[in-house]
């Protein structure tokens, strides 16, 4: 048998979600909480992903928490390495470390109606007990391996962007890149030069926007430093710059065609074999499939040691990939660039909650729904951040975050030693808002598939509007929403 532990809160993962709901109950004067965590250290997909390249595509001064402004950041968008270390900082400047358990992956969660808790299982073995679970575990942390045939066979190396090897030299080597998603733009330009040969197997083109990417002055850095205001007023210029983005991506596609031009401009500059460009233009509205920013992408399919396969993956052999047009190329090594599980993250979680309802089997069945992405009704006192219908293509998600820590802080004080269900009208109500909105969006009328959709092709991740709709709707906990059990 494995330990068991009691406690008030049970916060699940280390990421932005993560810290800063443990920030929040810190704030609240908490200590009666245990935050789990499946790795080493904190970070979430900020640790995982260390690939070559690897930086964030929204402006680092809004992508962090809004109480905790860091002057240094040294690029416009920064690498990966400067954020896990911002986030690493913070939690030890709110001394979580001695509230996270590490190595501990929860692996199911079951709501006892009797003792209106949570018992908390992990791979582990081990028991954690609490009347309300937080799951801050994210959408972008089991990597998406396709089943290519034959792979069982494969000599060489063959590896995940978020489990990249490190120990593997790129030099002299014939690669195969599957897929083209935000991380494949970044590492490719990093490994192509490096490669003898690269050759990248895309499915589908992205649409590719210059990246307004630059070093932040030292002078800068200094009066962030010593005048923070300055910076904050830097941060909400940044805020309502992405914020105007949002008109496109809901029912107003002649904005989006404007940026199709920027990202044509982008394509024809760096490329001039006209083959070339129309494999990668793509012919699908923009917005449809995330929007990714690089700025040596293009250049980098333009070198002469590099292949674009349009024809797809028929099967692998020992040393070679063969597509589907019969062609067979050699290859020392093949790295995906596939993303992750998104609409189906949460199925691998054994969650049951009143009457025995099991939340995986459901939102399988009948779609992920939530109230505001956050409560879910027949599940008391589970709280999800950057649940479903959450996520966003045009702004910070850490903005998203800090509107949810602080709707569940709320929501705790309101329910005291009770539970919150919230009402199933009302959350079929906020469902079928979603998808209304989202039915005039970019994502629906795009002309694309995209991970954004469910296997019924239904949009479960992005929050359709402003990011500052969401913060209003979340403001206040409303009591009338929830039924109060106990």
């Amino acid at each position: 048998m494995g330990n068991r532990t009691e406690t008030g809160v049970i916060v699940v993962g280390t990421g932005f979600s993560g810290l800063g709901m443990a920030i929040q109950l810190r704030k609240d004067g908490r200590d009666d909480f245990v935050v789990l965590e499946k790795a080493e250290d904190v970070g979430g997909t900020w640790r995982d992903n260390s690939y070559p390249g690897c930086a964030c595509d929204i402006p680092s001064h809004m992508y962090s928490f809004s109480f905790e402004q860091n002057p240094g950041w040294s690029r416009a968008y920064s690498p990966q390495p400067e954020i896990y270390e911002y986030m690493r900082g913070v939690a030890d400047k709110y001394d979580l470390r001695r509230f996270i358990r590490f190595g501990q992956e929860m692996t199911g969660a079951r709501w006892d109606a009797e003792e209106k808790r949570w018992h908390v299982s992990t791979r582990g073995g081990d028991e954690f007990v609490a009347p309300a679970l937080v799951a801050g575990v994210g959408a972008l942390h089991r990597p998406m391996i396709p089943d290519l045939p034959g792979i069982e066979r494969f000599q060489g190396r063959a590896f995940h962007s978020a489990e990249w090897e490190h120990d593997f030299d790129f030099a002299g080597k014939r690669v195969a890149v599957v897929g083209t998603g935000a991380s494949a733009v970044q590492f490719v330009p990093k490994i192509a030069p490096e490669a003898a040969e690269l050759t990248l197997f895309q499915r589908t083109p992205p649409w590719v926007m210059p990246k307004a990417d630059r070093d932040m002055p030292g002078w800068l850095r200094g009066l962030f430093r010593a005048v923070p205001p300055v910076q904050r007023l830097y941060r909400n210029f940044l805020y309502w710059t992405l914020e105007a983005r949002a008109v496109g991506f809901n029912g107003q596609p002649w904005i989006m065609k404007v940026g199709q031009r920027l990202a044509k401009s982008n394509i024809d500059r760096a490329v001039s074999d006209p083959e070339l460009r129309a494999k990668l233009t793509p012919d699908y509205t923009m917005g449809c499939k995330r929007v990714l920013i690089s700025n040596d992408y293009y250049p980098a399919l333009a070198r002469d040691n590099v292949d674009v396969v349009t024809d797809g993956v028929a099967e692998v052999r020992e040393h070679s990939v063969v597509d589907n047009a019969g062609v067979e190329h050699e290859v020392d090594a093949i790295v995906y660039g596939t993303g992750f599980h998104v609409t189906d993250a949460f199925d691998s979680l054994e969650i049951v909650g009143r009457d025995g309802r099991n939340l995986a089997k459901e939102w399988a069945s009948e779609g992920m729904r939530t109230h505001l992405g956050i409560t879910v009704n027949g599940f008391p006192n589970l709280f999800f951040l950057l649940g479903p219908n959450t996520g966003l293509g045009h702004n910070s998600v850490v903005f998203m975050i800090e509107a949810q820590i602080s709707y569940i802080a709320q929501a705790l004080r309101l329910a005291g030693d009770r539970a919150l269900d919230p009402r199933e009208d009302v959350q079929e109500r906020f469902n079928a808002e979603m998808q209304r909105k989202l039915g005039k969006g970019i994502w629906t009328q795009g002309g694309c598939k995209s991970w954004y959709l469910d296997a019924k092709g239904v949009n479960r991740t992005l929050w359709p509007g402003f990011t500052w709709r969401y913060w209003l709707d979340t403001r206040t906990v409303r009591r009338e929403d929830y039924e109060l059990l106990g």
